[in-house]
């Protein structure tokens, strides 16, 4: 296994050893629920906990920490978002409209869909990005801040301003799982009503993730039981607590929680070297029988073999030790757009060097003659 170059980061980062100790530490000397008891080990977990919530408000520039929702991950999140707004007043009484786009994850797009929204398509140009020009009148707007195919950055914050010059009230939703590993997060500036991202992109463990709400106090919960309660006031009523408790019924994966932090700090000293993307780029560009649909700039690099199935393809160069993803990676909106059955990606992390560039282009030459 020591031999695997690891060409994998989008799907999910590996993990640093700082937070694999951190987390090993955390379950054999401080373990304890969060949220539930007064003994001092309780209280260092809720003191913890609040620390980590405090620094990822800072590493998104979130006003506050109370803005910042723990979640399972960007899937969760992106769930939760649309149960929240369907509980709103204002569509008490008739449908939503969500505006979507081709570069999707399908998480993003299919919760919309079985909610019973009217959608409507975002127009794209030519290279996946959005037409500014041609957004379209909705109340809902989701916006996928970098395509996990494409692998480049939208400019969120004009979006966003010109979404809301079609309709001041639209709601704001921001898939930014992939955005978060390759850029900084401006909550305050993208002035987002709901940004969603995992922990594990970033090299935190899996099962934790954040939901960041611009104004919590204006949504009800989703989700009820324990943690979010300040007393029971009859046989059906009760009293919640404020934001961001009110959002966190139950244990949260407090174990994760802690490793995030730690992963946050690894994540903005070691920033995946698109360097290499660059490299391969070129190099696979050279390649007359391989079809690179990703610019040079970008933070991944996606293709096509043009004289082999895609999963074939995936096979081969996994049994040779090179670890990336084959198939229509969660975006199939985005395959059928491009006519295209599936594609090969490849990206990297602060663990991939040169020599794992240039042993993997090696390997797929090989492979695709």
């Amino acid at each position: 296994m020591n031999n695997i170059i690891y060409l994998d980061a989008a799907a999910s980062a590996l993990k640093s050893e700082s937070v694999i100790q951190r987390q090993v530490g955390f379950l054999t000397n401080e373990y304890a629920n969060a949220g539930r008891g007064i003994c001092a080990r309780a209280a260092a977990v809720d003191s913890s906990v609040a620390d980590v919530r405090a620094k990822i408000a800072k590493f998104i520039n979130a006003p506050g920490p109370d803005n910042i929702i723990f979640t399972s991950g960007t899937t969760d999140g992106l769930n939760r978002v649309v149960h929240l707004v369907c509980k709103m007043d204002e569509f008490a009484n008739r449908s939503i409209t969500a505006a979507v786009s081709d570069i999707d994850h399908h998480s993003a797009r299919m919760p919309w869909i079985a909610s019973g929204a009217n959608i409507v398509l975002c127009p794209m140009d030519e290279s996946w990005a959005y037409d500014v020009s041609q957004i379209p009148v909705a109340d809902v707007f989701v916006i996928t801040a970098m395509s996990n195919v494409m692998g480049m950055r939208q400019n969120v914050s004009e979006l966003i301003n010109a979404a809301r010059k079609k309709n001041p009230n639209v709601i704001t939703v921001v898939d930014a799982a992939q955005y978060v590993v390759h850029a900084d997060i401006n909550a305050s500036e993208w002035g987002a009503d709901f940004i969603c991202f995992s922990g594990h992109k970033i090299g935190a463990d899996t099962g934790v993730g954040v939901m960041y709400i611009k104004n919590p106090e204006r949504f009800t919960p989703d989700k009820f039981g324990g943690g979010m309660v300040v007393k029971i006031t009859g046989d059906t009523s009760w009293m919640l607590e404020n934001a961001p408790e009110k959002f966190e019924a139950g244990t949260m994966p407090l174990t994760q929680i802690i490793g995030m932090g730690v992963a946050i700090d690894y994540w903005k000293a070691n920033r995946p070297d698109t360097n290499l993307i660059e490299y391969m780029h070129d190099k696979l560009s050279e390649n007359p029988n391989v079809h690179v649909i990703t610019q040079r700039d970008a933070a991944l690099l996606t293709f096509y073999p043009k004289n082999m199935h895609v999963l074939d393809f995936g096979a081969m160069v996994g049994a040779r030790g090179v670890c990336l993803r084959v198939g229509n990676m969660c975006a199939g909106w985005l395959h059928n757009a491009m006519k295209i059955p599936g594609t090969a990606r490849i990206s990297v992390g602060p663990w991939n060097t040169m020599d794992d560039a240039q042993n993997a282009i090696k390997i797929i030459n090989d492979i695709v003659k």
